[in-house]
C-alpha cells in the first residue's frame, strides 16, 4: 500500500512538472511570436500614438519652424519614442542655423541609414534627465547626458553655457524642458 502511495505521489508530481513544461513552451511561443510581430512592425510606439493633446519635448521640435532640421535628424535616427516618454526630460535643441553652422555636408552625411548609430549618439548628447530651468543650470558644472556622456557647464557674463552654446529660448513641456540652443553639441571623442 505504501509503494503504491508513494508511486501515486510521484506520477502526480512527473504530471505537474510535465504540463508546467508545456505551459511554459506555450508562453515561450507566443512570446516569439510577438516579437517577430513587434519587429517586424516598422515606426510604432508611444510616437505614433494619434494626438491626445499632451504636449512633449517632441512635439515642441515638430511644432517649430526653427528646428525642421532637428527634426529630421530624431527621425533618421529613430529616437522618436524616447522623446515622448514620462520624463522628465530636459532636451537642448539646436536650431537649424546651429546645424547650417557645421561643415559643409556634415548633416547630410549624418542623415544616412549607414550613420544612424553616430546620429543617435550625437542626438542623445542634447538630452538630459531632469527639467531644470535656464537660471537653476547655473548651479551645475556638468550634466549627465543620455548617451552616457557629460557636457560642460559654465557661466558666462550671467548666462549659463552649455557645452559652449548658448541658450536661446525655455519651452515647458508635459515631460520636461526643450532649451533652444544656437550650437550643435558634438560628444567627446573617444
Amino acid at each position: 500500500m505504501k509503494l503504491t502511495k508513494h508511486l501515486f505521489i510521484v506520477f502526480a508530481i512527473a504530471s505537474l512538472f510535465s504540463s508546467c513544461k508545456d505551459a511554459s513552451k506555450d508562453a515561450s511561443t507566443t512570446s516569439s511570436e510577438l516579437k517577430t510581430e513587434t519587429q517586424s512592425t516598422e515606426r510604432t510606439g508611444q510616437a505614433f500614438i494619434e494626438d491626445d493633446g499632451s504636449t512633449t519635448v517632441l512635439s515642441i521640435a515638430i511644432g517649430s519652424k526653427d528646428h525642421t532640421t532637428l527634426v529630421a535628424a530624431v527621425q533618421a535616427a529613430q529616437l522618436e519614442n524616447a522623446l515622448v516618454n514620462a520624463g522628465p526630460l530636459m532636451v537642448f535643441a539646436p536650431t537649424n542655423e546651429a546645424f547650417a553652422a557645421l561643415p559643409e555636408g556634415t548633416v547630410e552625411n549624418l542623415l544616412k541609414p549607414e550613420n544612424k548609430d553616430a546620429l543617435a549618439n550625437i542626438l542623445k548628447y542634447h538630452v538630459t534627465p531632469g527639467n531644470y530651468s535656464k537660471d537653476f543650470l547655473k548651479k551645475f558644472k556638468k550634466l549627465g547626458q543620455a548617451n552616457n556622456d557629460y557636457v560642460k557647464v559654465e557661466v558666462v557674463d550671467g548666462e549659463p553655457m552649455i557645452g559652449g552654446a548658448k541658450i536661446l529660448a525655455s519651452i515647458k513641456a508635459g515631460n520636461g524642458i526643450v532649451h533652444v540652443i544656437d550650437k550643435v553639441l558634438l560628444p567627446p571623442t573617444k
